[in-house]
């Protein structure tokens, strides 16, 4: 039997196609299993604005405050989560040292070497990776930082979120073009030729075997694959970087390679702690850093609100790709996520927490959580980070400094 997942191979590339319905599952494939759980996570560094971020109440009747309004489309999807910390990180040190261990929970070494832990999604592409053509998309909308911060813990802390080993953060991609190219393995000798060319005869081919209601949903796919690719060669020969587009492109690049199944797993840093992205766009003087410590100011409401609004994108692209009776989204948990709290006074004591999709069914949706009270050994993040991972299918004794899953998620 045809798979349902197709992939349309040419000279130096591999095109995967999103679910089709009208393709017969494999032989032997268990349908109750046949859509697979993804996880990536977005970070913006340098906490966001206390005043105006918050969500009370549940389902239909959630109200979310100004930095969450992005996600006013998708609140039955979604989980606000307050009160969470990561308490290796608090009274360590500012700025390096309240990121590098954000999504270990592993406690960091000062001083020329460096030392965090495996991060969540590289626990979850060591294993669920196995399965798919890449293990993890690594991405990230601004560059690293070297050196060492006054606190002397390294600037890498600062620069990478995503950590494959101990010692190592996992490289990361800066180019939406080489990270497009990448989803789709486009190591051919004419790489200046749309895919889209390479692969058009088998695409007609497909075309013949499915319904006509597939028939459209491949069409749509395709012609958002190639206007992805334009927009990527645009910005890569572009003299002038726009934030705008580079943030959008990396949530577009991920949505494509979830929905195709080439991974199941990524992560974006989309803007790193210390950082120096300018938002001119949204009427802020100086970069994200020194607005930070205006942090209740309304030009830094508006640079959280902007990042947030990364997560409604990719949550919505996600959402409007099916899969089943449900969406790619229903089966994927997006975690948004920043390092503290208050950039004013770098207070980490608890952090921004938003979560977007339903694991397939086993991530109950549409709530606002509160743990701010629940006692320090119940408001662990890396609680959480242990619940995630068994919804995956990945079960863990003790991650960071957690052996206990988070309760009521």
């Amino acid at each position: 039997m045809i798979s349902r997942r197709i992939v349309l191979r040419a000279a130096g590339v591999a095109m995967a196609l999103p679910w089709l319905e009208s393709l017969p599952v494999a032989a032997g494939s268990d349908r109750s299993s046949e859509f697979p759980k993804r996880f990536a996570v977005l970070f913006m560094g340098n906490g966001i604005n206390g005043n105006h971020w918050w969500a009370r109440g549940n389902g239909n009747g959630m109200i979310l405050s100004r930095s969450l309004q992005p996600l006013e489309a998708l609140k039955q999807k979604i989980n606000v989560i307050n009160g969470l910390f990561n308490k290796p990180a608090v009274g360590m040190g500012i700025h390096p040292a309240q990121t590098g261990n954000l999504l270990s929970g592993v406690p960091l070494l000062k001083g020329p070497i460096v030392r965090s832990g495996i991060t969540i999604d590289q626990v979850l592409a060591n294993q669920i990776g196995r399965a798919t053509p890449q293990a993890s998309l690594v991405l990230a909308c601004e560059p690293p930082m070297t050196g060492y911060h006054g606190t002397d813990f390294s600037m890498t802390y600062s620069s990478h979120i995503s950590w494959g080993s101990a010692g190592s953060p996992a490289p990361s991609e800066l180019s939406p073009s080489r990270a497009f190219h990448r989803v789709f393995e486009n190591r051919g000798s004419v790489p200046r030729q749309s895919i889209l060319d390479r692969v058009k005869d088998r695409a007609a081919s497909v075309r013949r075997t499915v319904s006509a209601s597939d028939t459209q949903r491949l069409d749509r796919y395709l012609t958002s694959v190639r206007e992805i690719e334009m927009r990527a060669e645009r910005l890569r020969n572009s003299l002038q970087d726009d934030l705008r587009e580079r943030t959008r492109l990396m949530c577009d690049i991920i949505a494509l390679a979830f929905q195709t199944d080439r991974t199941r797993v990524a992560s974006l840093l989309l803007a790193r702690d210390l950082s120096s992205l300018a938002y001119p766009f949204l009427d802020v003087r100086g970069d994200h850093h020194a607005a930070s410590h205006d942090d209740l100011s309304d030009g830094y409401e508006r640079i959280a609100r902007f990042h947030l609004s990364q997560l409604s994108y990719l949550a919505t692209k996600l959402d409007a790709t099916a899969e089943g009776d449900g969406t790619v989204l229903d089966n994927s948990c997006l975690l948004w996520l920043s390092n503290m709290w208050s950039g004013w006074k770098h207070d980490n004591l608890k952090l921004p927490v938003v979560t977007a999709g339903g694991l397939g069914g086993t991530l109950k949706t549409g709530r606002s959580l509160e743990y701010l009270y629940a006692g320090d050994d119940n408001r662990r993040i890396c609680s959480l980070y242990l619940s995630i991972m068994d919804r995956m299918g990945v079960t863990l004794d003790r991650f960071g400094d957690a052996d206990r899953r988070l309760a009521g998620l």
